[in-house]
């Protein structure tokens, strides 16, 4: 009986594993979150404390642009303009974020508002 000669052991693949490895790491990644959650505690039924009185003052917030009861305003002219229609500092301004506004725009207004002495303030979808 003649043995043969034994064959050389190949090597496994790693290839296989790599595209599993790939597959896994882009899974991962899209579906994670990415960025921070930020928590914003708003008082429950703070509205009904106080009635809305006075004229509307609704700020549209858009990327490029304000707009103040539907007028667009140039952020320099916005303060004035709330100013004429306040009737005190504590009187309720109503925010609502547009055209895919990201909420550091939003964060920003709403600092000018309350560096403006304008605490009133009423975030709406």
């Amino acid at each position: 009986m003649l043995l043969s000669a034994p064959r050389p052991r190949r090597a496994p693949s790693l290839t296989p594993m790599i595209d599993v490895v790939f597959l896994l790491l882009v899974f991962f990644m899209l579906s994670s979150r990415f960025g921070m959650e930020v928590e914003i505690d708003l008082p429950v039924g703070a509205a009904s404390d106080k009635p809305y009185q006075g004229p509307p003052r609704l700020i549209e917030i858009a990327p490029d642009e304000l707009r103040l009861n539907g007028v667009k305003m140039e952020p320099e002219s916005l303060m004035p303009e709330l100013g004429r229609l306040m009737l005190s500092h504590d009187d309720t301004i109503v925010l609502r974020a547009r055209d895919e506004a990201d909420l550091q725009r939003v964060i920003e207004v709403m600092e000018i508002l309350n560096s403006a002495g304008y605490e009133t303030l009423v975030l709406v979808k």
